[in-house]
């Protein structure tokens, strides 16, 4: 009954409320990547969401396209600097994620959509983050985000996939914004992103 009524219909409401009460903030950030780093401001990018379904999550642009002298981009962390910085560790980067709430194709809580390359790398434990949508937040997010390994991560996405409640969702919400309001866990220490996983890790 929660999964499939009430919480798609949480979903599309509150997104619905979210988008626009955050206009004008979603604005400002728009305006502030322009005329930091210039176009485009989105970062689209194709995740896999429920079942493994492909996705093109909306996030706004934090890293600036700068490179070596090969052409090679710089890593994330020279990269990611400035107004961005602030972008990031205020987590505004995720607001976009509101429209694709409302399209359906992700959910405010679930484990997080992570990179394509990533599917074929999976045990069968870890492919069970893919039976619900994926999330705006989600356990792991609140138990460390990016400061906590791959192996972690995945037992917290998987312990939420079992244990989905309208309790839990609610928990892993007041408890995003207090890690946002702390700004914790947004990144591994010395480094801008998450590692890669590499399906040892």
């Amino acid at each position: 009954m929660y999964l499939k009524i009430v919480k798609p219909l949480i979903d599309k409401l509150l997104s619905l409320l979210l988008i626009v009460l955050f206009s004008p903030v979603m604005l400002i950030v728009a305006i502030l990547i322009y005329f930091w780093d210039g176009r485009p401001i989105l970062f689209i990018q194709e995740r896999p969401g429920y079942k493994e379904k492909i996705f093109k999550i909306y996030k706004f642009r934090t890293m600036t396209n700068e490179t070596d002298e090969n052409g090679n981009l710089l890593p994330d962390e020279k990269r990611l600097k400035g107004i961005s910085k602030i972008i990031r560790s205020l987590s505004l980067d995720e607001l976009p994620q509101l429209f694709n709430v409302l399209k359906g194709d992700m959910s405010f809580v679930g484990p997080r959509p992570l990179l394509k390359e990533y599917l074929p790398l999976y045990n069968e434990r870890q492919k069970k983050r893919h039976n619900v949508k994926p999330g705006i937040t989600g356990l792991a997010q609140v138990m460390g985000r990016n400061a906590i390994s791959w192996r972690e991560k995945f037992e917290y996405d998987v312990y939420y996939v079992e244990y989905l409640s309208f309790w839990l969702d609610l928990k892993i919400i007041l408890l995003t914004i207090w890690k946002v309001v702390k700004r914790e866990g947004i990144s591994q220490e010395g480094k801008a992103t998450m590692e890669k996983f590499n399906g040892n890790n």
